[in-house]
């Protein structure tokens, strides 16, 4: 995923900026999609689109996600070729960034906006499973799940700003290890309330003839599961494996 926005803030830092070496198609196929996703501009969007799980199930490789999706290789590839930055354009990443304003970047616009958009999105369906209580479509049990999701949420960002992100950013990996198996162990069950989220509402499908709140709360929903992805996208793939992979050299 190509960042202009923040590429200005570490080039003099990086004057050689990494590129991803995976450019033919066998190596892709070869490859963890979570690595693909963290070392590939515009990979993690694609796959998104697919409906890839490049997050917690990020050990897979490509050809892996692409059969037990029943897809097949040629248009993911070609998708991914599209998606690659022109020659010369830039291809920085945020595996590219320092830990600091990757972490600071997680904070200001995924810990805060999740704080914003799930209560909003709770509020909604309530209002819906109420008024289309008589509607055999209606959302049964949604806004129970999101405020539940939501108090999930909270205490695991919690967690990450108090305790473990100023490990981190102290470089130490030893104290942080454990707290990154319980944040990765927590990453599984926000995925899990995701896809609960997806079998209640079948995808997000909206019925046909149904009132604008209905409409904006299943926009609302596509919204979150793209955020909350991207997410733990970002530190399952990039910030974790920085510290994990450390502590093994050093033992």
């Amino acid at each position: 995923m190509a960042l202009p926005s923040i590429a200005a803030s570490y080039r003099n830092a990086r004057s050689t900026p990494r590129r991803s070496p995976m450019s033919d198609s066998t190596t892709l196929l070869s490859a963890r999609i979570g690595d693909i996703a963290a070392r590939r501009p515009g990979a993690a969007t694609v796959f998104q689109n697919f409906g890839f799980d490049f997050c917690c199930g990020g050990d897979r490789t490509l050809s892996e996600v692409i059969d037990a999706a029943h897809a097949l290789p040629a248009p993911v590839l070609g998708a991914l070729a599209a998606a690659a930055p022109a020659a010369g354009a830039g291809g920085e990443t945020w595996a590219d960034a320092p830990a600091s304003l990757l972490i600071e970047h997680i904070k200001s616009r995924y810990h805060a906006l999740h704080l914003q958009e799930i209560p909003q999105l709770r509020d909604l369906a309530t209002k819906v499973e109420v008024v289309h209580r008589d509607n055999p479509n209606v959302l049964s049990g949604l806004a129970v799940l999101l405020a539940r999701l939501l108090a999930e949420i909270r205490v695991h960002q919690q967690r990450e700003e108090v305790v473990l992100f100023p490990l981190l950013l102290r470089g130490d990996g030893s104290m942080a290890a454990s707290a990154i198996q319980i944040m990765r162990a927590e990453h599984d069950d926000h995925g899990a309330a995701l896809a609960l989220i997806d079998k209640i509402t079948h995808n997000r499908s909206v019925p046909a003839e149904v009132c604008a709140t209905w409409r904006g709360l299943y926009l609302g929903l596509t919204r979150l599961r793209m955020d909350l992805t991207m997410h733990v996208h970002l530190e399952n793939n990039i910030l974790f494996p920085r510290y994990e992979h450390a502590e093994e050299v050093r033992r």
